[in-house]
This record gives C-alpha cells, sequence and structure tokens, in this order.
C-alpha cells in the first residue's frame, strides 16, 4: 500500500457508461492519454467494470470507471450490467457515451433517468462524431466528441472539471470543532486487530486533519491515558479514541472532558451521523432469534477478537440478554435482500464513498430497517451515547 496515494474513498469517481461498441473504452483511453481499457470492434469486449485510480487536472486524483454495455445480453450479460448497475452507487460524475450519429436510444434515456433519480451529475458525449457533416457546438451537458480523431477530448474533460467544481463538497473530518494550538487526544489501541506497522486509515485521515489545523495531538495507547492526561498542563479539548475501548477510556476520563470516537467522526463525516443515532434505538426492540446484518465497507483478515464478527455480536447479546443472529458482508457491494434484517449495523465506512453510504442506508430506509454505525451502537450500549455526539452540537 502506497500511503501517499489518495484513498478511494477521497477520490471523486467518473464513470463512463452506455450501450456497447459506443466507444466508452475509446473514450476513456482518450481522456485518460493511455491504453486502460481494451478496445474492440466486437461487442461486449469489456465485461467486468473497470477502475483506474490517476491525477486527472485540474481535478486532482480521481477514479475512472469504464462499464460493460448496459444492453449486454444473455445470462452472463445480465451479470455484467447488475455490475455496471453497482457502479452507479459510487459515481460522482457520470459520462454517457452516445451515437452521435443516431443520438439517444432507449438505453441511454433509461439511463439518463437513473442519473436523475440519484441524483448523479452527468454528461451526454456523443462519440464518432468525425463521422458527421459538421461538429454541433457543446450545449450545457451535452458534448460531441471522437475518441478516434481526438475531436474535442480537451474540452470533455475541461466540462468535467468545471462540473466537479460546481458540485465539489468540502467535508471537514473535525476542522469545524477544533482550533489551532487545542489539545487533542488520540486513544489508539496497538492489538492483535490493528495493522501492521500502520495506522488504520481514519486514524490517519484525523491525524492529517489536526495537522492541518495546528492543534496539540497526543496519540496514546488505552493504558497510558490515564498518566496522560496527569502530565498534560492544559485540559484536552476533545478525546477519540477506538470504539471498541469507549468503555474504558470513559471511565478514565473526567466528564468536563469531552469524548468522541474515530467511527462516529467518520459517521459526521459521510454525512450518516443523524441516521445512525435514531437507528440504534432499535437495539431496545430486538426479539428473540431477529437476525441482525453487520456490514463492512473494506475486505479484510478477520482476527480472532475483530470486532464486527466477534466483539460486537457478543456485546449486543449481553447487553440484550436474546439470543440473536447475524450474518456479515463486507467489501464494496451491498446486499439487495435486505428485507430479512431486524437491524443493520455498519462500520465507519473510512473506504466508501460519501454517496456508497449514503446509498446503503436510503435503502435500509426505503425497507423500513433500521441502521447505525459501530461507533455508534458501542457508545449506545455502554450509556455514553450523549457524552459521544455533544461535542457536535
Amino acid at each position: 500500500m502506497n500511503n501517499n496515494i489518495a484513498p478511494y474513498g477521497e477520490r471523486m469517481t467518473i464513470a463512463f457508461f452506455g450501450v456497447r461498441n459506443a466507444g466508452k473504452s475509446s473514450l476513456v483511453n482518450a481522456i485518460t492519454n493511455q491504453q486502460m481499457a481494451l478496445v474492440s470492434d466486437v461487442k461486449g469486449t469489456t465485461t467486468d467494470p473497470v477502475f483506474k485510480a490517476m491525477e486527472l487536472l485540474p481535478l486532482g486524483p480521481v477514479t475512472i470507471i469504464d462499464t460493460a454495455g448496459i444492453d449486454d445480453e444473455g445470462y452472463l450479460g445480465e451479470l455484467r450490467v447488475e455490475k455496471t448497475i453497482e457502479v452507479l452507487n459510487k459515481t460522482d460524475i457520470a459520462i454517457l457515451v452516445a451515437d452521435a450519429y443516431n443520438q439517444l436510444n432507449d438505453y441511454d434515456k433509461k439511463l439518463i433517468e437513473i442519473f436523475k433519480d440519484k441524483n448523479i451529475k452527468y454528461i451526454i458525449a456523443y462519440n464518432k462524431a468525425d463521422l458527421l457533416a459538421s461538429i454541433p457546438q457543446q450545449k450545457d451537458n451535452e458534448i460531441f466528441v471522437s475518441a478516434l480523431k481526438n475531436i474535442n477530448i480537451n474540452e470533455l474533460k475541461d466540462l468535467i472539471g468545471l462540473i466537479a467544481q460546481a458540485n465539489k463538497k468540502e467535508n471537514t473530518i473535525l476542522k469545524d470543532i477544533i482550533a489551532k494550538n487545542d489539545v487533542v487526544v488520540l486513544v489508539t489501541p496497538i492489538d492483535a486487530s490493528a495493522p501492521k506497522g500502520r495506522l488504520i486509515l481514519p486514524q490517519q485521515q484525523v491525524i492529517r486533519e489536526l495537522l492541518e489545523v495546528g492543534a496539540m495531538t497526543v496519540i496514546v495507547q488505552p493504558d497510558e491515558l490515564n498518566e496522560t492526561l496527569a502530565k498534560l498542563s492544559e485540559k484536552p479539548k476533545l478525546v477519540i479514541t477506538d470504539s471498541q475501548v469507549f468503555k474504558k477510556v470513559n471511565a478514565i476520563l473526567p466528564s468536563d472532558i469531552s469524548l468522541t470516537s474515530f467511527s462516529i467522526l467518520f459517521a459526521r463525516y459521510k454525512g450518516i451521523l443523524s441516521y445512525s443515532v435514531e437507528g440504534v434505538k432499535a437495539i431496545n426492540q430486538l426479539k428473540e432469534n431477529d437476525t441482525i446484518l453487520i456490514s463492512e465497507g473494506c475486505t479484510h483478515h478477520r482476527q480472532c477478537e475483530d470486532i464486527g464478527s466477534v466483539k460486537i455480536p457478543k456485546w449486543l447479546q449481553e447487553y440484550t440478554g436474546k439470543k440473536l443472529n447475524f450474518e456479515f458482508s463486507s467489501g464494496l457491494s451491498f446486499s439487495d435482500e435486505i428485507s430479512k434484517y431486524s437491524m443493520i449495523i455498519h462500520c465507519g465506512a473510512c473506504m466508501l464513498k460519501d454517496n456508497e453510504v449514503l446509498n446503503r442506508y436510503k435503502q435500509a430506509k426505503e425497507n423500513n430497517i433500521p441502521i447505525s454505525n459501530y461507533g455508534i451502537t458501542i457508545a449506545y450500549m455502554n450509556g455514553i451515547l450523549e457524552r459521544s455526539i455533544e461535542i457536535f452540537k
């Protein structure tokens, strides 16, 4: 892992959609100025979505995605179309590659409706414009291009940049609650589940933002917290802990010092804090043999004391006094069959884009399934939820 590469969740995602042989892959190669995607006259050359992390000026770090044709056929074709539809949940800007000569077909129109329904900003790139007698002028979010003849490729990149800048959201993890010279203590356990030789992504991002703010940051393990507080000449503005040791840290920390967790910070950062706080109350309504989905946005080797698959299930059964059933999901895909669950508990979603995790929460809400996140759930079961979100009020 190259720690200098912007995390996937922090990159703008630009995805190319359209029917087979519209020239999506050719246009991707022209935009990126490299042979990122396989190009052929044979329909359906692109099968699974192709992801490429790169720097695209003037946007900076982006993820480019080339998808299979939305009109793919047969059993395998249907599976490819499902993968293409999945990409929509992680797309910031969609490029619909249409035929310049024949204009929009029914598949293109269906995609536009999906873009609108999901509130995805989109551009219609009419490819193969070199076959036209004259090339129409750019109009709003429509542009005529030719990947083969390199016509209006730079103009398309400029249009992508213009739309991206107009819709860029300046998220902040804690810049709005921490000021220069504030003392912030981070409690970061180094145990069997900690990644070898590095910190987990939320810890890295929090430290980076604290450095940008100019805060005085102290990083300790749980057993060092008491001694650290005694040695500090100034009371910390905030203590941020790994959720797994919430109970221990809360017992140590005086009540006049604000406390939260990395997971809760990321619930706020991703825009799901209020949903999670509301959803966590469903724990008190869980019944014997209810099934709970525990979902993570990344894939990792699970240790014997894994928080998602071991600790949270154990704590939930102890808290409720009921026998509960648990199912688990991980990675960038999310189950469509969620109606059987009584509750969903999600990780901090540091590896997911905002729209991905928001779509998961939206799906849960549409199915009337309460959903919360790891940190909120652990704080609630330890009776410290109000304390852990007080600083955001």
